[in-house]
């Protein structure tokens, strides 16, 4: 089980669930990743609804990455996430609600 106070949120990549948080470590690579943008602007496009399916990419990978998974970006584009692309939405947008709020805030 994923634990939301520790900014964990659950993902089932290729059948095997995983847990997946924004570590300090994983937001540097988010924004290096991101390039121009920075995570402000990123929640800014969260909460109005104008993410792009790269934010929500550059956002499951990173969130992987701070679980612990080794993979890349080119290894989740060819994975298959359970739920679909709404899934993956939906982690990423908790994603980045963790990592900034306790949970319940």
């Amino acid at each position: 089980m994923a634990n939301p106070w520790a900014g964990e949120v659950a993902i089932v990549l290729d059948g095997e669930r995983r847990v997946a948080k924004l570590t300090l470590g994983a937001l540097a690579e988010l924004e290096s990743a991101l390039g121009e943008g920075s995570l402000v602007e990123l929640a800014e496009r969260f909460e109005t609804g104008r993410f792009s399916a790269r934010d929500v990419l550059l956002l499951v990978v990173a969130g992987l990455r701070g679980g612990g998974w080794h993979g890349t970006a080119e290894d989740l584009i060819v994975s298959e996430i359970a739920g679909g692309p709404m899934a993956a939405a939906r982690a990423a947008a908790e994603l980045l609600a963790r990592a900034f709020t306790t949970p319940g805030a």
